[in-house]
């Protein structure tokens, strides 16, 4: 099993500052449209809404099709469950209150099928998939920044 976590400072010098409720709007809008903060992602598509807080997906991620179960924790956690795909497991992003500011933190316990734990294969998965989910992280923030200046943000 891959456990990777990473927090990012939200607000950097030289960009908009982002307060929590825009942050959480942020990840609310990447739960429903993950294509403007996630590069590495070419599909995404609300399947089924289970309640306004829980609903399914289909993304196709690094050429791969998955079905996620995302559940919405205002204000400060979106989980994404993958319940169908080659990788399963969780994927969480939650926003972190620090001494000086907020965090954005993305941590994710997945398994890959077929793959040995452990193995070597596993830990070429694992660092490929963190450096795509720093990506992500960067990228989702980006998006967030845009947000706050008054740009839309679309696929």
């Amino acid at each position: 099993m891959i456990f990777v976590s990473h927090a990012l400072p939200v607000n950097v010098p030289d960009e908009p500052r982002l307060g929590q409720q825009q942050v959480w709007d942020g990840l609310v809008l990447k739960a429903n449209n993950a294509l403007p903060f996630v590069p590495a992602m070419t599909y995404c598509e609300v399947t089924r809404r289970h309640s306004d807080t829980v609903f399914d997906r289909d993304i196709d991620f690094r050429g791969q099709r998955f079905t996620e179960r995302i559940t919405l924790e205002a204000p400060h956690r979106v989980t994404f469950t993958r319940i169908a795909g080659p990788v399963l497991g969780t994927i969480a992003n939650e926003i972190e209150t620090t001494d000086e500011d907020l965090a954005l933190r993305f941590s994710f316990a997945l398994v890959v099928m077929g793959v040995a734990g452990g193995s070597a294969e596993e830990q070429a998965y694992a660092d490929s998939m963190t450096g795509d989910y720093l990506k992500a992280v960067a990228a989702t923030l980006n998006a967030m920044r845009r947000v706050a200046e008054g740009a839309e943000v679309s696929a």
